[in-house]
Formats: C-alpha cells, sequence, structure tokens
C-alpha cells in the first residue's frame, strides 16, 4: 500500500499539486456523514495542495458539487488497486 504520494491533477486546464498520505484519507473518511461532506473534502484538498497553489484552488471549491469530484477524483488516484470479488452464498444454511 502506497504511505504518501504525489498526484497531479488538470482542474479547468491548470494542475494542481497534491502531497497525500494515508493519515490525511483517513481524516477525510472519518469526517464523511449523511449531513457533512463538503467540509471533509474541502478540507482534504486545502490540506493537500502544495501551498503555492491554494489561493488558485480555494475559487474552484465554490461549488459544492465541484469540491466533491475533485476530492473523489484525488482518493481514487491514491488509493491501492485491489480486485474485490463477491461471492454468492448457497440457499440452504448448513444444520
Amino acid at each position: 500500500m502506497t504511505e504518501r504520494a504525489e498526484i497531479t491533477l488538470e482542474i479547468g486546464g491548470e494542475d494542481f499539486d497534491f502531497e497525500i498520505d494515508v493519515a490525511h484519507v483517513t481524516k477525510y473518511i472519518n469526517g464523511l456523514t449523511q449531513a457533512n461532506k463538503i467540509a471533509p473534502s474541502h478540507n482534504l484538498l486545502m490540506n493537500t495542495v502544495k501551498q503555492d497553489q491554494k489561493a488558485k484552488l480555494k475559487p474552484l471549491l465554490a461549488h459544492p458539487s465541484t469540491t466533491l469530484e475533485i476530492a473523489g477524483a484525488l482518493v481514487e488516484e491514491f488509493q491501492p488497486k485491489v480486485e474485490v470479488t463477491v461471492k454468492k452464498r448457497s440457499s440452504t444454511l448448513s444444520a
């Protein structure tokens, strides 16, 4: 599993560089609730984008769905690629 990564996302024709690690993603996931998705997404992006790009990124996060889309792309790129298969259970229970 990748503990830390540098990821570049092109947003609106401009490149943004993020430095993300497992602790950032854990904090993000733990902060997500039914009523609170935007704030954790915004915090993840602002805490991981390179310092000199924060001012350019912030206006792009004004729309909540854009914030979610960018955070989703960042987390998807960071997460390890694993294959998960759900196997069907037998319809009869053993005694």
